[in-house]
């Protein structure tokens, strides 16, 4: 016998179960402002609410409202944003919060389409802000949606394909109720990421079991269907910590689109081979000593790199600054982007 679960029990289920059980204290959810909500919504894709709770509030302090985040260096936004992750977000956080000081006077738009037309904000990003901030009826599928729709729809196939996301986005729609939007979609976000969460569902204590397919024929497990899985390919990369006798370290800028973009880091070399090269050519100087340390693996979504960091010495009349180089005082830091493995790796200069 089939079994075919009914769109319109889902919602009132979860409202029923959010008012006892939801997260109600979060950060964002205290004067939700349109701005507000954007802000966690892209601080929470692909990255927990644990991890997010610790840079929300420095963000939002340092930036309080739309304006504030545009006339700000990217820099300065990079900066609050090291060790995030994902750094793309911030950046088109930046771009999105100028264009919207440009042409909506400093006020996000409360208009759907043109909310999907700043950077950064997708179909399911800009259904929250008007669901959350103005308790509009607005269908979300971020990845706890998905698992929830998923589960107790038994959806087959892999999320990201295109056939796949159209029927969870059309039962997205279906189950969000006409009232109360703002609580329905702070629920299902709940609800997906604590008791049906990854891995081992908690499907004993969900307001969903009696009527979810997953759980009621015992496949919990397998839905979402993960993707494809695809051995990463491994690049390598040789980190210059070039350092001056004051315990300066030189640091370029990176480009602003590809890995770390926009951020500071250590310059590379393709080989260890061609580092003394590098100085003549680069500081016009001879290194003091060279040394290599120990390689540090960093994964990416689709590949990892081998960082293989070497210490350079060299004196203090090499000086390189100017645009895109930066002799960075570890003692006064500069208040700039760095990713989390460059930063570890300024971490361990006094290390031998």
């Amino acid at each position: 016998m089939t079994i075919r679960p009914d769109p319109g029990y889902l919602g009132p289920s979860l409202l029923a179960w959010w008012e006892q059980h939801g997260r109600k204290d979060l950060p964002w959810q205290q004067n939700p402002s349109p701005y507000r909500v954007w802000v966690s919504e892209i601080m929470l894709q692909q990255t927990q609410v644990a991890t997010v709770m610790g840079y929300y509030d420095r963000f939002v302090g340092a930036f309080p409202d739309v304006r504030a985040l545009a006339a700000a260096p990217v820099d300065r936004v990079l900066h609050l944003w090291s060790g995030l992750g994902y750094y793309a977000r911030a950046r088109n956080l930046h771009r999105a919060a100028q264009q919207v000081a440009a042409e909506h006077a400093g006020e996000l738009p409360e208009d759907f389409d043109a909310l999907l037309a700043l950077p950064g904000i997708g179909r399911s990003t800009a259904g929250a802000i008007l669901a959350l901030s103005s308790d509009r009826r607005f269908p979300i599928l971020d990845g706890n949606a998905k698992r929830v729709l998923a589960r107790y729809f038994a959806v087959e196939g892999w999320p990201g394909r295109s056939a796949v996301a159209r029927k969870l986005w059309e039962l997205a729609d279906a189950c969000t109720p006409d009232e109360q939007a703002a609580r329905y979609t702070q629920a299902i976000m709940d609800l997906g990421a604590t008791l049906c969460g990854r891995g081992q569902p908690d499907c004993a204590a969900c307001p969903l079991s009696a009527s979810c397919v997953a759980n009621r024929t015992g496949r919990a497990t397998e839905f979402p269907a993960s993707k494809p899985k695809r051995e990463r390919p491994r690049r390598e990369t040789v980190a210059l910590m070039v350092t001056r006798g004051d315990g300066s370290v030189l640091l370029e800028r990176r480009p602003a689109e590809g890995i770390w973009g926009g951020l500071w880091g250590l310059p590379e070399a393709r080989q260890a081979a061609e580092v003394e090269e590098w100085c003549r050519r680069r500081l016009a100087c001879v290194p003091e000593s060279i040394e290599p340390r120990s390689a540090v693996v960093h994964g990416f979504t689709h590949f990892e790199l081998d960082i293989h960091p070497v210490l350079v010495r060299v004196d203090d009349r090499a000086v390189m600054e100017g645009d895109g180089w930066l002799w960075y005082n570890r003692r006064d830091p500069a208040e700039v982007g760095l990713a989390a493995p460059v930063a570890r790796l300024l971490a361990t200069i006094g290390e031998s």
